[in-house]
């Protein structure tokens, strides 16, 4: 099912952006990113992941505990993530505006389907960056993805990348093919699915491909399109992520949704180890991805 390879693979990539976060792409051209360092704009230890790391984790164990999504103990667990430091390694860093006004909204007791943001200005990468752990549960629907999205970020387009981006996923899981046929099937589905929405103006790009010139950047659309451009463009775990971080700004964020592709397309060996022995609670990881694979094996049965 390979729960532990997009996961580990989305978590690696995440502390390795973490520390060059708001860098541009011109200083990270003169002295880049090769492997796992510590320090730097948060002044976090090395293997440190972030929000996006965090987020996935509280996803899942939420799942695992209510045997099933359950948006409203979702919400919750974000709300420990960043009230409690919950399924952080040290302290809680790095959240979106978007995400915190949506958990603050929940604390104050709205409903978790109505708390997150549907504006234009609501496009961040915040729900883009969680939502790998949906691409794992057997015959999950695109509503549940949807929603699942929507708990901080609810604007259609949002949504529709999160859907993407599990289709892409999910064709890795199930189908032996090059990267660019995965991306070719799971766009596919999309323009057929979401035919009647205005949304998909901002996927052409992607639908046509045209990936060669990308910004790493918090905006949903940029983000997607610059992970592409790094899976399409190299052929292995570690000069992906790489690429990633390497194109700077939004560093974690890019590399971690990179990760998780890379780490389901190439396999959990191909990520360096050494990079897996650097994140200090990794075995906690580990065990959370066995938890959550065999729930999905579960209700696959």
């Amino acid at each position: 099912m390979k729960v532990k390879d997009g996961i580990t693979g989305l978590v690696v990539g995440d502390a390795l952006g973490v520390p060059v976060e708001f860098t541009r792409k011109e200083v990270l051209d003169e002295n880049p990113v090769t492997g796992m360092m510590g320090h730097g704009t948060y002044d976090m230890p090395k293997g440190t992941w972030s929000d996006d790391s965090s987020m996935t984790l509280a996803t899942m164990q939420s799942i695992v505990q209510k045997d099933g999504i359950d948006y409203g103990d979702i919400m919750n667990e974000f709300s420990l993530f960043v009230h409690e430091s919950k399924y952080c390694q040290y302290h809680t860093f790095d959240y979106g505006n978007t995400t915190i006004n949506a958990i603050l909204k929940f604390d104050r007791g709205c409903n978790a389907l109505e708390c997150g943001g549907a504006g234009e200005r609501d496009n961040g990468n915040g729900s883009l960056m969680r939502i790998l752990p949906m691409a794992f549960i057997p015959d999950i629907d695109y509503e549940v993805i949807e929603n699942v999205s929507a708990l901080t970020h609810a604007h259609e387009r949002s949504r529709i990348a999160c859907v993407l981006y599990i289709e892409i996923a999910r064709s890795m899981l199930s189908e032996d093919l090059e990267i660019s046929e995965h991306i070719e099937r799971a766009c596919e589905k999309i323009r057929k699915h979401y035919k009647e929405s205005d949304e998909l103006i901002h996927f052409k790009r992607i639908f046509e491909n045209d990936l060669d010139e990308v910004e790493s950047r918090g905006y949903v659309m940029k983000t997607l399109e610059c992970v592409l451009n790094c899976l399409l463009t190299t052929s292995c775990y570690k000069d992906a992520v790489l690429k990633a971080v390497n194109y700077g700004r939004d560093t974690d964020t890019v590399a971690a949704i990179c990760g998780g592709l890379a780490g389901i397309y190439y396999g959990l060996d191909d990520i360096p180890s050494e990079w897996i022995d650097d994140i200090p609670q990794i075995d906690d990881v580990f065990g959370l991805c066995e938890d959550f694979e065999n729930f999905c094996k579960k209700i696959s049965n």
